[in-house]
């Protein structure tokens, strides 16, 4: 398995590059960078081609994977195949970098789930009922999947939560008081709680 940050989207509602946002404890991907190492896995940074050099001054060891451009897709998804094109056989634990109040206590609960619960491709959270696809677990298999819908064309939309609906998963809803770890910040007005 690999831990995975996403860190690639364009931060525009935010105006500057969520990843690289600092807060007393460090900046966002270094946060969540640290709760994987909780789990005593593997760690890489997915990044886009315009952030490479920026994101290498400021993790010096840690690996960055770039999008592949290969793929006619943007987002999360184009993220996680181009992670698999790179890395066939592991099974990726992904998590968006703006998920800032994301505790490692709530990542070992989805890891301890796959660990213990087999035969599924996928492993996510529920929201009242609606899955938080960027804090989960993809089995290798089921990216290959993916994938393969993708290349023939079966994939008819490229976002990942139409991802989960082409996957057999395993969803665990969120206990009411850790549904504040899944909250993203997208715009200043979110930070400031508005």
């Amino acid at each position: 398995m690999l831990g995975i940050v996403l860190c690639g989207g364009s931060s525009s509602r935010m105006g500057q590059d969520k990843g690289l946002l600092t807060t007393d404890h460090g900046n966002w991907s270094a946060m969540m960078l640290e709760n994987f190492r909780q789990l005593s896995i593997p760690v890489a940074l997915s990044v886009n081609h315009k952030q490479v050099e920026q994101y290498t001054r400021a993790f010096k060891d840690v690996e960055l994977i770039s999008d592949n451009d290969n793929f006619l897709l943007k987002g999360p998804l184009a993220a996680v195949l181009s992670i698999n094109g790179k890395y066939p056989e592991e099974d990726l634990f992904i998590i968006a970098c703006d998920m800032a109040l994301m505790k490692s206590f709530v990542l070992k609960e989805l890891y301890n789930t796959y660990l213990k619960v087999s035969e599924k491709q996928g492993y996510v959270f529920t929201n009242d009922g609606e899955p938080e696809p960027l804090c989960g677990i993809y089995t290798a298999n089921g990216i290959a999947h993916i994938k393969q819908l993708y290349e023939r064309g079966q994939l008819l939309k490229h976002s990942m939560k139409f991802m989960l609906d082409h996957l057999i998963m395993c969803r665990i809803p969120i206990p009411e008081d850790w549904k504040i770890c899944f909250r993203n910040f997208n715009a200043h007005a979110d930070l400031n709680g508005q």
